[in-house]
């Protein structure tokens, strides 16, 4: 049988798209953080392990670069983006198991990462909003962090 979503279509576009991480356990805490902390109840979605780190010249990604590269700049002509919102987590495992790394380094690369990635999307969209944030583990949920 299938399933009926009750939700009405929305035609109308926020033109921000937003690049995160794949990992299933943020991915509700993200949703909100777009919703409610920045006011975007809808943007495009980027999702993919690392997020922005694919965009930080990480020869382990150079694949996923490309490719989401294709994408904005796909997203920034046909949806008309104006924001792009890049949020890196704590204890990601793209930077753990791809990339090798661990504390006291792997929050401060991912930090660095997400200003390269910023850097980068303006160069191949043009656009100058471009936003970043870490996402931290709290005892109560997650804190959102500008960067």
């Amino acid at each position: 049988m299938p399933y009926h979503c009750p939700m009405p279509y929305n035609p109308e576009r926020m033109h921000a798209a937003a690049l995160y991480c794949s990992d299933g356990r943020v991915g509700l805490q993200f949703d909100d953080f777009l919703r409610n902390g920045l006011a975007l109840p809808r943007y495009d979605r980027l999702c993919l392990p690392g997020g922005p780190a694919c965009l930080a010249g990480h020869p382990q990604a150079h694949l996923e670069q490309q490719g989401v590269v294709d994408e904005l700049q796909f997203l920034v002509e046909v949806h008309e983006l104006e924001r792009v919102v890049l949020i890196a987590h704590q204890g990601c495992a793209f930077y753990t198991a791809r990339l090798g790394l661990e504390e006291p380094t792997l929050e401060q690369t991912q930090r660095n990462d997400l200003a390269e990635a910023a850097s980068f999307v303006r160069k191949v969209t043009g656009l100058d909003r471009v936003d970043t944030y870490f996402a931290r583990h709290t005892n109560d949920g997650m804190q959102f962090e500008p960067v």
